[in-house]
């Protein structure tokens, strides 16, 4: 058995030490670049190697003549129809789910996040779609209940991949042939790409008051732009507001910051609107003082709903002397089937001492752990997603 060994990283580096240990003729191996690991092995062991041009695509001339089968180990390039022409067997792939459910980039992160009770994996055949080819071999294992997608698939699913890709290929080199059972189009579910959001931004503590202006009146038209008059003549800022309209009567509330010098000056103009059949109210509520030796930081994030979400983002706070000032938390739909996002919007109190490279490297441990990405920048400033 004659085999070209696409791939890269870890998983790629260990099918290519396992179908060597079990006596498989590796002709030629691609990879996407000279730094890869499953290039460096293939280097090492003294096996050609070809670099991908496109990472997307695996060409027709990436396959050298006398290839029997084409084997994928994590690579995120489609192999092109002219690639599996080469080959006399065609083409087989690991997939660590259940095919047909959780085709796609994400299968093991979809299987934690659907709290599938068991998961498994798929040698399947390359070909049109993604991961929706014929299947070769497939097994199954639990899912813990404090499984995580990294220890998922570093416990199961990635040792069953390398036992499943091995037997395989044992059976085309027996046999002649690979087994082959079409996928059941019932069962298929998709698991996307998850992108996660974490941003930071340095806030300036404001000297301003803040007006709560509350307003209820019969609806017409010109009270909000009253309100916004009298707030632009004293220098006041909108910072937020909700209004809305119920059975004709109008009813909003408005949050103003303003120099506290102009503060009665505006509370008495917007009062002024009493005399026109608006019932106003002005309360003020003058921010709380930042504790000594800290500053404030603005937190956003955005990421798909699961168990412990807040748990784990304020014991990583916590855990560097961070506290959380005022925290605002809302699930809303997604755009994938079934999907729903879990935000979270707070305030936090940072201790001056801990550096922004110290806290970048905190949350970069969170991202390691959850698959998530991190944005740190100064407020005001674009924020860039690594």
């Amino acid at each position: 058995m004659k085999v070209t060994l696409i791939g890269s990283r870890y998983f790629g580096a260990a099918v290519l030490q396992t179908l060597r240990e079990d006596g498989v003729d590796i002709i030629q191996v691609v990879a996407p670049d000279a730094e890869d690991r499953l290039a460096a092995a293939a280097s090492l062991a003294g096996l050609p190697v070809h670099y991908l041009e496109n990472p997307k695509v695996v060409p027709g001339h990436a396959i050298p003549d006398g290839t029997d089968l084409i084997v994928a180990a994590h690579t995120h390039a489609r192999v092109s129809p002219e690639a599996l022409a080469r080959a006399r067997l065609g083409g087989i792939g690991y997939h660590p789910s259940l095919l047909p459910r959780h085709r796609d980039i994400a299968a093991v992160e979809w299987t934690i996040l659907e709290r599938d009770p068991i998961a498994g994996g798929s040698v399947y055949h390359l070909a049109d779609g993604w991961d929706a080819g014929a299947i070769a071999a497939q097994d199954w294992c639990f899912v813990a209940n404090d499984d995580t997608a990294r220890t998922l698939w570093e416990r199961a699913l990635a040792p069953m991949g390398l036992a499943l890709l091995r037997d395989v290929v044992r059976c085309g080199t027996e046999h002649g042939v690979v087994p082959a059972k079409p996928q059941d189009e019932r069962f298929a579910t998709r698991a996307p790409l998850i992108r996660r959001s974490v941003k930071l931004a340095e806030e300036r503590a404001s000297s301003a008051a803040s007006l709560i202006v509350t307003v209820v009146a019969p609806d017409r038209p010109g009270i909000v732009r009253a309100i916004a008059e009298r707030a632009k003549r004293y220098d006041a800022n909108w910072a937020a507001s909700r209004m809305t309209s119920l059975h004709d009567q109008f009813a909003g509330i408005v949050h103003l910051q303003v120099p506290p010098a102009n503060v009665d000056a505006l509370s008495a103009a917007l009062r002024t609107l009493e005399s026109t059949g608006v019932s106003v109210t002005v309360a003020r509520t003058d921010a709380s003082p930042v504790p000594p030796g800290r500053r404030i930081v603005r937190l956003e994030l955005t990421g798909p709903d699961r168990p412990g979400i807040v748990n784990e983002l304020s014991s990583r706070l916590a855990d560097r002397g961070v506290s959380i000032e005022d925290l605002h938390t809302e699930i809303v739909n997604g755009t994938g089937e079934s999907q729903h996002l879990f935000r979270v919007h707070a305030l936090l109190h940072v201790p001056n001492s801990l550096r922004e490279d110290e806290l970048r490297a905190s949350l970069d441990a969170l991202a390691s752990e959850s698959r998530t990405d991190i944005a740190l920048g100064d407020h005001g400033d674009p924020v860039t997603a690594r």
